[in-house]
């Protein structure tokens, strides 16, 4: 069997409150910079959120420094490898929410809904009475999701919360159970917490998110269609967290398929049948520029600072 990549990227989260996160920030960054380890971490008072990569004893050491900060004993995390270091530099950054969604008052880690495990999703949604909502954000939810979800049609997370106060008023006098999931777990955990502050009492939200549930569902017993968008060099994944048939455009760092990059408009680097009518002359010269340095750079084998890393990535999407 292949061993694993030599870079191991792990996606990390926990909601949890901190009362000091100014005193937390120098140690983590310290340790992680003396281990080599890069990405971007997140503190705020409701807990911790980033994506780091490194070597395997390097993020081990790391996980266990964080498993130390209050609340962190049981933190989420997600690996998978790379050939090359997605990152250029370690970023600890102090921030008012870990993913945002802008309303005051939502405590993820007191107030969130409902686990669900993966094993038990499918008999959930499948429900009559539960309403399904997709937390991702349009582009996402384009490339794949559960059957008969609901794509809320949102730009960014913190758009979610105006879409589903107008929703409910769609809603008959009850409200209906809810169950809500993303791609790792975050948004939607945090969204539970939102909807039990708007009054809804039975929200679920599936444990481990997506990737957990297509990591350990058989495909033949599954309600997932399409692809998973995720946040690092994978653009996207299948069952079994399969390397999906989606790329990154450089252009607007939209996810293309096999058929998009069939298309005339489709150049690589440059621009994709989602972008090509918004491109000047000027920005497709100046695409196409970094296009031939990121081949270059690749010839030689170091980064170029034009590659969408997860990092960039990450940042656009306000989320995991």
């Amino acid at each position: 069997m292949t061993s694993p990549a030599p870079v191991r990227v792990t996606a990390l989260y926990r909601f949890t409150p901190f009362d000091d996160i100014e005193a937390l920030r120098g140690p983590l960054a310290k340790l992680c910079c003396s281990l080599d380890v890069k990405g971007t971490l997140l503190l705020a008072p409701e807990g911790i959120n980033g994506t780091i990569a490194g070597a395997r004893e390097a993020i081990d050491a790391v996980l266990d420094h964080i498993r130390t900060l209050p609340g962190c004993a049981d933190l989420d995390f997600k690996d998978s490898f790379a050939e090359v270091m997605p990152f250029l530099r370690m970023k600890v950054r102090l921030k008012k929410e870990i993913v945002t969604l802008g309303v005051p008052g939502i405590d993820a880690a007191r107030d969130a809904g409902t686990y669900v495990e993966p094993a038990d999703w499918n008999a959930l949604i499948a429900q009559p009475d539960v309403v399904v909502i997709d937390t991702r954000n349009a582009y996402e939810v384009a490339i794949g999701t559960f059957e008969g979800a609901i794509d809320p049609k949102t730009e960014s997370f913190s758009d979610f919360p105006a879409w589903f106060r107008g929703f409910r008023e769609t809603w008959g006098e009850t409200a209906p159970k809810v169950a809500m999931f993303c791609t790792g777990g975050i948004r939607c955990e945090k969204a539970t917490a939102f909807l039990k502050a708007e009054g809804v009492e039975e929200v679920f939200h599936l444990r481990g998110g997506i990737l957990k549930y297509l990591e350990t569902t058989p495909e033949t017993e599954s309600a997932w269609r399409g692809e998973c968008f995720v946040f690092d060099q994978r653009t996207a994944v299948k069952h079994g967290l399969e390397v999906g048939e989606h790329t990154l455009c450089h252009g607007c760092r939209m996810p293309v398929s096999p058929a998009g990059r069939a298309s005339q408009l489709y150049v690589e680097g440059i621009s994709c049948p989602a972008c090509h009518d918004q491109r000047d002359d000027v920005r497709r010269e100046r695409y196409a520029e970094r296009m031939r340095q990121m081949q270059h750079t690749a010839k030689l084998g170091v980064a170029h600072l034009g590659v969408a890393t997860p990092e960039a990535k990450a940042r656009k999407a306000s989320a995991e």
